[in-house]
C-alpha cells in the first residue's frame, strides 16, 4: 500500500512540475513577443504638414480600409494614427518609407500586428495620407 500511495504523489509531483514548467516557459515565449520600444520616438526634423494636403490624405483615408486596423487616437489592430505621428519625424525621408510601407506592408514595427499589402494604391496618394496622419503630431 505505501508503495502505490509513494508512486501516485511522484506521479502527482511529475504532472505538476511539467504544467509549471511549461507555464514558465509559456510566460518567457509571451515575453518575448511583447513590443519593448515601439513607442519611443525616432529622432528627426519635423517639417510643416501643408493644410490642404492633410484635409486630401484625411479623404483618402476615409475611402479606403485604413479604420480597419487603425483609429484615429486609441489602438486598435494596429497603432492609433496618433502614436503613428509621435513616433515618426514629420518629413520627406519619413513620409516616403511611410508610404512604401502603406504598399508593400509589413510588420514588427509594433510589434506582431501584421500591415496587409495595398499594393493598387499609388505612392502619391499613400504620400498624402502620410501626411494626414504626420498631420497628428502634438
Amino acid at each position: 500500500m505505501f508503495l502505490i500511495k509513494k508512486s501516485l504523489l511522484f506521479s502527482y509531483l511529475a504532472i505538476a512540475l511539467f504544467f509549471a514548467m511549461g507555464c514558465d516557459a509559456n510566460a518567457e515565449a509571451s515575453k518575448a513577443k511583447e513590443p519593448t520600444d515601439n513607442l519611443k520616438p525616432i529622432m528627426g526634423i519635423n517639417e510643416p504638414i501643408p493644410a490642404e494636403l492633410a484635409i486630401k490624405g484625411k479623404v483618402l483615408i476615409s475611402y479606403s480600409d485604413c479604420y480597419i486596423c487603425h483609429k484615429t487616437g486609441q489602438k486598435s489592430v494596429g497603432p492609433s494614427f496618433e502614436e503613428i505621428a509621435r513616433r515618426y519625424p514629420a518629413n520627406q525621408d519619413y513620409i516616403e518609407m511611410l508610404a512604401r510601407k502603406i504598399i508593400l506592408g509589413g510588420n514588427g514595427s509594433w510589434g506582431s500586428p501584421v500591415m496587409d499589402a495595398h499594393p493598387q494604391l499609388p505612392l502619391n496618394d499613400a504620400k498624402t495620407m502620410v501626411n494626414y496622419i504626420m498631420s497628428m503630431k502634438k
